[in-house]
């Protein structure tokens, strides 16, 4: 009988178990993160690295068999960004990029800045409603 792997708690024990190319990557898309908002809470959601704001899930990212992905938590998001990313297969709420090729740096602070921005909105409409 195999034993069942444990689910890791920190991002750091998520990157443990991942190969060494996309641990590289996904410890440069995580640095970027925390250089935009240094503020966000890490921990796992869903399984996968996440980065929190005042209790609530912005961004992920994870670690798959062909490939990494960064999940914005927008569609929004998504679509103000798609010609940025026009080089990267995306689907519904997700930019898939191999660890050859992440994605640049420029674009994750825009995606990370864009998700605060729409975080925020949201938060004052949920104010302003009765």
């Amino acid at each position: 009988m195999a034993l069942a792997r444990r689910k890791p708690e920190t991002i750091d024990e998520y990157l443990t178990g991942v190969n060494a190319q996309q641990r590289v990557a996904l410890e440069k898309l995580r640095r970027t993160i925390r250089a935009v908002a240094p503020k966000l809470e890490e921990c796992i959601s869903y399984g996968i690295p996440a980065f929190r704001l005042k209790g609530r899930s912005l961004v992920f990212f994870g670690a798959w068999a062909n490939h990494c992905s960064f999940y914005p938590g927008s569609s929004a998001t998504l679509r103000k960004f798609r010609n940025d990313l026009k080089n990267f297969q995306i689907s519904k709420g997700t930019i898939r990029f191999s660890s050859d090729k992440p994605l640049p740096i420029a674009l994750v602070q825009k995606l990370v800045k864009a998700r605060i921005a729409e975080d925020k909105d949201q938060a004052n409409r949920n104010r302003r409603t009765p």
